[in-house]
């Protein structure tokens, strides 16, 4: 059997951008997908994801700069509008408003500092408890149509996409794996990039890897988060509602414009990670929690009034965290590792797809702190 120069495992954001990368630069390309891309049992799909530059590390507002130029890039060759601008607001205690504003300035991205009062003023629908920041730059992902664009355009550079292919193990040394199937089919690869989001956990313990790099993987948690959407308020103009993370003691909440999945009507709002603890994305069952849904409710009622406090529609997605919240791109002889997560890797999917590129042909390194040996060292210092 002939042997494709790359496989690339998981049709979500950062496996159609790898894809998407490693085609258009002239490699043998062929993308996995265990159902179709940007399915709703992954973490890429729906039309609603936060774009946003705020980071307490200058180090990631750094790269969402870098990020954005592909999404630039992405935009113009698929025709598409990908991210609708909104701005955002983050605020509570936690979130450290004035940390993030210092970042911004470093990197010269235009914001502003406001009081609880000039705050409010502004966006009477939302409750502010402290200092609030504000950058307009920030959006909305419309995540599906971002895969599919990726998709689309790894397809036109010659990459085979092959849908409903689930991979149950990968065996073989550099330079000749086979991946088999759930139900038996094999395919030979040179190299393999596996960005398999929540089922990686499931995978890992089936990839021909060496044991001391599987041993440095940090611990990865699968969470079935849940989201809901509630209606805007009478008299509340759904155009003047930005993105926003609100992080106090014992509670972080984010929420953005619902766009599509929400049938243009509401604001999409959740609980940070407060979603059941899952093995892998194969043990998610779609379930709402009541007390979560409860907690959220009454959050709205309390923090936003600017939206009925009944939610009109409900969902669950995957989040796959890791210690540090940082992202995991490494490599091993043949096979390369890629889990942008933690909730928060949509916005840099572009770029983790040209890292990963970059990694699996030995075009260029990628930052020190996505590799397994900085993973552990930060994890043992606490830091994040």
């Amino acid at each position: 059997m002939e042997s494709i120069e790359h496989v690339v495992v998981g049709a979500g954001l950062s496996g159609a951008a790898t894809a998407w990368h490693l085609a258009s630069r002239g490699h043998e390309v062929a993308l996995l997908e265990r159902t179709t891309p940007a399915n709703d049992a992954g973490s890429s799909h729906g039309s609603a994801r936060i774009f946003r530059y705020a980071y307490p590390e200058e180090f990631y507002t750094g790269l969402v700069q870098e990020a954005k130029a592909g999404w630039d890039e992405l935009a113009r060759l698929s025709g598409k509008q990908l991210i609708t601008p909104t701005g955002a607001v983050d605020y509570g205690a936690i979130r450290r408003p004035e940390r993030l504003a210092a970042v911004l300035d470093a990197f010269g991205i235009e914001h502003e500092l406001l009081t609880e009062e000039e705050a409010t003023r502004r966006w009477p629908h939302i409750a502010f408890d402290t200092q609030v920041l504000w950058h307009p730059g920030a959006g909305v992902i419309d995540a599906h149509e971002s895969v599919q664009s990726m998709v689309d355009q790894a397809v036109t550079h010659g990459a085979q996409l092959h849908t409903n292919w689930a991979v149950a193990s990968i065996t073989g040394t550099t330079g000749n794996y086979t991946l088999t199937s759930e139900d038996g089919r094999t395919i030979q690869a040179a190299n393999v990039t596996v960005a398999a989001g929540g089922w990686l956990p499931q995978l890992l313990g089936s990839l021909s890897l060496p044991s001391s790099f599987v041993s440095a993987v940090p611990r990865i948690e699968v969470r079935q988060e849940q989201a809901y959407h509630f209606p805007y308020a009478d008299g509340t103009d759904p155009d003047t509602w930005p993105t926003f993370i609100h992080k106090r003691e014992g509670w972080q909440a984010y929420g953005l414009p619902g766009g599509r999945d929400a049938g243009f009507r509401g604001q999409k709002v959740a609980q940070y990670n407060g979603g059941k603890i899952l093995p892998s994305a194969a043990d998610q069952d779609g379930q709402i929690n009541p007390d979560n849904r409860r907690r959220v409710i009454d959050y709205v009622e309390k923090y936003l009034p600017g939206l009925v406090p009944e939610p009109y529609a409900e969902t669950t997605c995957l989040f796959t965290n890791t210690p540090t919240e940082d992202f995991i791109l490494d490599r091993a002889e043949g096979i390369t590792i890629l889990s942008p997560c933690s909730g928060h890797g949509a916005k840099f999917a572009p770029l983790i797809g040209q890292l990963a590129a970059d990694l699996a042909t030995g075009a260029g390194a990628v930052p020190e702190q996505f590799r397994l040996a900085a993973q552990a060292q930060r994890a043992a210092l606490g830091t994040h």
